[in-house]
């Protein structure tokens, strides 16, 4: 290990080991193991898990977990997550990391160092790329050690979700900066809502990565995987209260939000910022 670090930087090591290996062939791999129900199995996964991660069981509503995918999606005890009251808060929807924030800029947004990606790429229809070429957006990311479930951001419905297939990169900083439209290529689903009396369009883009890169949408009763092809498109009519649960990763990901530039964004939010789910993120117009 001494005379590969003498080699590569450990951003070198972290990139070659969670990216230039068969990315979608380990994911459906973990997968498969994440599954077995065998709690003997799952306290080993779990010790090992906790070598790389900062994991944090004490928030869980259950301590034991027949499986390693029960630990993933796992729900958190009452009250674990207030909401912010305010009427007028907008709130994070999951738990994570400010990885990026901004205006859509001539029809891009910033991924990292340097680094953008193109709105049309990134959303692919074109009515989505006229409504939202003038937007806001921040970017979450949450690493695999965190609670995995997201929530409604603010009371409203769902109209349509898209789903997109694609790989399944690593979303993590070291992998953001090198990997040009990271966020273009992966698996991802978009939410369109409508949010509040006004119904202020809000877009949720869950976007799935390496190991497991599934995603549970409660509109539409059904988890995504990598298995599947292509993409498609499903109108909805999905309402939900504030903090309201509309799915889960079965592993650490990104989300990214789009809101129209009146939505203001709350004071001391910035890159690198750690959100809780249910806090105050922006003020609704």
């Amino acid at each position: 290990m001494r005379a590969l670090r003498a080699v590569f930087s450990s951003e070198d090591i972290n990139f070659l080991l969670t990216n230039r290996i068969p990315r979608l062939a380990v994911t459906h791999w973990v997968g498969w193991l994440s599954r077995i129900k065998s709690p003997l199995l799952t306290r080993v996964c779990i010790w090992v898990w906790r070598l790389f991660t900062d994991l944090d069981l004490s928030e869980a509503k259950e301590q034991r977990f027949e499986s390693l995918r029960d630990c993933f999606i796992r729900e958190l005890k009452p009250g674990a997550r207030p909401l912010d009251a305010d009427v007028n808060a907008f709130v994070s929807p999951c738990d994570g990391f400010v990885g990026a924030m901004g205006r859509v800029e001539q029809g891009r947004l910033f991924q990292a160092k340097g680094l953008s990606y193109r709105l049309d790429d990134f959303l692919i229809h074109d009515r989505l790329l006229s409504q939202w070429a003038d937007a806001q957006y921040l970017t979450i990311r949450l690493t695999s050690a965190m609670y995995h479930r997201f929530h409604a951001p603010y009371e409203g419905r769902l109209t349509q979700v898209h789903y997109i297939s694609g790989d399944t990169w690593n979303v993590n900083p070291v992998a953001l900066s090198r990997v040009e439209s990271l966020f273009c290529k992966n698996e991802r689903a978009i939410l369109e809502a409508e949010l509040g009396l006004q119904r202020l369009p809000c877009l949720m883009i869950p976007i799935a990565a390496i190991l497991v890169a599934s995603m549970r949408i409660h509109a539409l009763d059904r988890t995504f995987t990598s298995r599947l092809p292509g993409r498609f498109s499903v109108p909805v009519d999905y309402r939900f209260a504030k903090g309201q649960e509309l799915g889960w990763f079965e592993h650490g990901s990104t989300i990214i939000l789009m809101l129209p530039t009146e939505c203001a964004l709350a004071e001391g939010i910035q890159t690198g910022s750690e959100l809780k789910m249910g806090q105050w993120l922006f003020r609704m117009p």
